[in-house]
């Protein structure tokens, strides 16, 4: 069963709506005890660092999810916002993140975005570019999803990172560390490919 974590913030009924087209069991949680039994984490986010993390602490998830990842080893999936907040800090914010995976959370101005007369946010198709062999990527030849950001994950190991996308300069936008990943696009608007990578998602 896939729980999309429901903490006010992302598209949830998107991915709901997306797993039933799969076939594959999914329910919201806005509570810990929905959260009991799940063997599958999605964790979904937009807006600011900070403000998801507050919106993630005040919904009383914070405890529970810290033991379902870090202890029992429930796979996770965090998207956009949510992938960011994995980590440790933010440029964009002063509130600690998750630190499932170790990183921080750069501008993407400073990146050479805007250096090259891109737009920010870096919004748009992407073509997405795997680091080895990335289970998330199986079966999707070419992968190319939809982005929508203007902050970016800076993990601290190398080993760390799954994938990159080049927009003004290279940049990771798929992070994994054991049952913990992590991806800066929106595979719920990425039609075809999104929907192999939920899948995939759920068959790890």
């Amino acid at each position: 069963m896939i729980h999309v974590v429901d903490y006010g913030l992302g598209n949830v009924g998107a991915f709901l709506t997306l797993y039933k087209r799969l076939e594959i069991p999914a329910i919201a949680a806005t509570t810990s005890t929905e959260l009991v039994g799940a063997d599958h984490i999605l964790l979904p986010g937009v807006g600011s660092f900070d403000h998801a993390m507050r919106s993630l602490n005040a919904s009383g998830m914070r405890e529970t999810l810290d033991r379902l990842v870090v202890e029992q080893k429930v796979p996770v999936l965090g998207v956009c916002v949510g992938m960011q907040i994995l980590g440790d800090s933010s440029d964009e914010g002063r509130d600690a993140g998750l630190g499932w995976i170790s990183g921080s959370i750069r501008d993407l101005a400073g990146r050479g975005a805007a250096h090259n007369g891109l737009p920010l946010p870096h919004m748009g198709w992407n073509d997405v570019q795997p680091q080895g062999n990335v289970p998330l990527l199986a079966g999707i030849p070419d992968p190319r999803f939809y982005f929508l950001h203007s902050f970016y994950f800076e993990n601290r190991d190398a080993a760390d990172a799954t994938a990159t996308v080049e927009y003004g300069a290279q940049f990771t936008c798929m992070v994994n560390r054991g049952n913990v990943w992590g991806v800066q696009f929106h595979p719920e608007k990425s039609h075809r490919y999104g929907m192999a990578l939920l899948k995939n998602f759920a068959e790890l």
